[in-house]
């Protein structure tokens, strides 16, 4: 029973991120396409919103960890 509890937990906490990741970068793409000189700095932006987007997986992967060898 936990160990689905830990399943659901990490399947559910890798949909938004990978979503969020998804969205970020099709974003940064048509930024730059429309805007080539700002590409160095729309590039560094993503990044920055890709790293806060993958610590939402991070924790999601944290909780299912405590869930299956804590609980």
């Amino acid at each position: 029973m936990i160990q689905n509890a830990s399943a659901f937990t990490m399947a559910v906490g890798a949909i938004g991120p990978a979503l969020a990741i998804g969205i970020i970068g099709a974003a940064a793409v048509i930024g730059m396409a429309r805007n080539p000189d700002n590409s160095d700095r729309i590039q560094v932006t993503m990044i920055i919103a890709i790293a806060f987007a993958e610590a939402i997986a991070i924790y999601a992967f944290v909780v299912a960890l405590i869930l299956k060898f804590v609980a």
